[in-house]
């Protein structure tokens, strides 16, 4: 109960702020509002007052705010203050495109994770894992490039050049396609790395030997070990399943439609508080039953050993990758900004447009004969460096907020469901654009994927047997959380944060893509994708080196990710004896070594049994 009146205050007061966006923005809504319905109307006082008295924007934003509120019981979600036309039927109508883009996403997510887990599926069934060395660097550089990046090559040459697949409009399920997959492709590839990092410590659980022994079918191991990791990986696969409803701002706007976050967006540049209000509730409201339905299942796929405490930790020693991907990427990445650094990125020459990759120009020249690798090898400081900071608060926040999961749950839930751009919107009003706006509207809903994945991680470890042997050993919730706890948590979550520094990164390229982010003519990797994509059909290599250097650096987190991995001992880890207390009647934990674990084996969703 407390929880559920969390959650609609921090629904409320979303709503509320969204309401006061236009006097926190310091603008005048009438004037806004006068632009968006007829442009070549002169703004004279006279017309303005008219705009003000036919919205009531006299009476104040208070007196706004709860007339929109009174009328919702009522099914009446206002009027458009642009068009006039109600804004329930029209909310109601995107989000059912949003929502059939989100379940056709989630197929295509679906398959491509599948495919990223096969080989260690493949493996873990027929007990061949072993020191297998994690290997998927291909789904890092598929997770790293861009949505809208996807979605434009998708409809340029899927669409406009093979004519295979419509590249424009929303009529029907061949539709679907082209932006289901610029949707479906990167979520896939990082749900998949992230369930091929839990797997290996289902497959070393007790009951995939004895599962094995028995004669068990190797398919059927594999399924029961996808269930053992989904519990834990629930609640990020939430977020990402509203991220693709309400976060899809840029691929509805390439495809042209007409979805729930591209209306948000659209009323909230154009100031229509009624339809951005509905349409953020809306979100909300769907981001509050996903989650509740992701926990839900979860709990049901874990079973009654959540309950008994009977699980075992998935997170185990586990072999570190090779470090010879790290140090090449490391090095191609270093190589290109320091070929690109003696280059002047602002050097305009017109007679040199759209040239093709050359001696003189490697990597080509965009619209103003500006030279690629120079632009790229100048803006990798700035992007980097807010990335890193970025990754490094998100990590931070996701830690602390994960260990508060009955506080970060309901907050995690309410910042997913805005779209990063109402964010950046947001930030804007309220401390105005600069060039750190964008660091601030990224950070504010970068750490909540983080904050998920360690509630998710700390609720399956604080129901493991070896937990439950440290509380009978007699330890306390300060040796718990240091020695039991955070060393289970911290090192996933901060190969997750890794993982996404890419996204991070595409996530400023995203606000510099829809005209939020960096402006011209800085050379920050999201406005060099942002300028050169209108010409990715006449010139794609002026928008393939952006990206193929955001692939790289996908490439290289993951590297480095797995880097962090610790090595499995070549012998069995010696168990610390229990110390009595000569003192006391209490038994001491050791103070370096975990408590013995009980010889149970658990079956995934099952209870303990010897």
């Amino acid at each position: 109960m407390p929880r559920a009146a969390w959650r609609c205050a921090l629904a409320a007061a979303l709503v509320c702020g969204i309401g006061l966006l236009p006097w926190l923005s310091r603008t005048d809504p009438a004037l806004t509002v006068l632009k968006a319905r007829s442009a070549e109307r002169d703004a004279t006082p006279e017309v303005l007052a008219d705009v003000r008295a036919g919205l009531g924007l006299d009476a104040g934003p208070l007196h706004l705010l709860g007339q929109w509120l009174s009328g919702l019981p009522r099914g009446d979600a206002g009027r458009s203050w642009i068009s006039g036309a109600e804004v329930a039927p029209s909310v109601l109508q995107a989000l059912g495109a949003s929502v059939l883009l989100m379940a056709v996403a989630l197929a295509f997510a679906a398959v491509t994770a599948a495919a990223v887990c096969a080989r260690t599926l493949w493996l873990g069934s027929r007990r061949r894992l072993g020191d297998a060395r994690p290997g998927r660097g291909g789904a890092a550089v598929l997770a790293a490039l861009p949505e809208f990046l996807i979605a434009s090559v998708l409809a340029t040459v899927v669409g406009v050049q093979l004519g295979w697949l419509p590249a424009l409009g929303w009529y029907g399920p061949r539709w679907t396609v082209l932006p289901a997959l610029s949707l479906g492709l990167p979520a896939g590839a990082l749900l998949g790395r992230l369930l091929a990092d839990l797997l290996p410590g289902a497959f070393a659980e007790p009951w995939a030997p004895a599962a094995a022994a028995r004669g068990m079918p190797g398919r059927r191991i594999a399924r029961q070990a996808v269930r053992r990791c989904l519990p834990a990986l629930l609640p990020n696969a939430a977020l990402y399943v509203v991220g693709l409803t309400g976060g899809a701002v840029a691929v509805e706007q390439i495809f042209d439609i007409p979805g729930l976050g591209r209306l948000t967006l659209q009323a909230a540049v154009a100031q229509d508080l009624p339809v951005l209000q509905a349409g953020t509730l809306a979100l909300v409201l769907l981001a509050a039953c996903v989650t509740l339905a992701a926990h839900g299942a979860a709990r049901l796929l874990a079973g009654p050993a959540l309950a008994a405490g009977a699980l075992g930790s998935l997170h185990r020693p586990a072999p570190p990758a090779s470090r010879v991907p790290l140090l090449v990427y490391g090095a191609v990445l270093v190589a290109v900004v320091g070929w690109g650094l003696p280059r002047d990125p602002l050097a305009v020459d017109t007679g040199a447009r759209l040239l093709a990759p050359s001696r003189a120009h490697p990597f080509g020249t965009d619209a103003l004969g500006r030279d690629v690798l120079a632009r790229l090898a100048h803006g990798a400081f700035g992007t980097l460096s807010q990335a890193l900071a970025i990754s490094a608060a998100a990590l931070v926040l996701g830690l602390l907020l994960g260990l508060l999961p009955a506080v970060s749950g309901p907050l995690v839930d309410t910042v997913n469901a805005v779209p990063p751009v109402l964010v950046a919107l947001l930030v804007t009003a309220v401390v105005g654009s600069g060039s750190g706006t964008p660091a601030l509207a990224v950070t504010a809903v970068a750490w909540a994927p983080l904050a998920a994945h360690a509630a998710a991680l700390l609720r399956q470890e604080r129901a493991t047997l070896h937990l439950t042997a440290a509380i009978g050993l007699g330890a306390g919730p300060w040796h718990l959380l240091r020695h039991e706890l955070l060393p289970a948590v911290v090192p996933p979550v901060a190969r997750h944060a890794l993982l996404r520094l890419p996204a991070v990164a595409l996530s400023l390229a995203a606000l510099g893509f829809l005209g939020l982010g960096a402006q011209p003519p800085s050379p920050e990797w999201g406005l060099l994708l942002a300028e050169n994509q209108p010409y990715a059909e006449r010139a794609p290599w002026a928008v393939l080196a952006p990206a193929a250097v955001l692939a790289l650096l996908g490439a290289l987190a993951v590297s480095a990710a797995d880097g962090m991995r610790t090595r499995r001992p070549g012998r069995p880890r010696r168990r610390g004896a229990e110390a009595a207390d000569p003192g006391t009647a209490r038994v001491v934990p050791p103070r370096r070594s975990r408590p013995a674990e009980p010889e149970l084996a658990t079956a995934p969703g099952g209870t303990a049994r010897e």
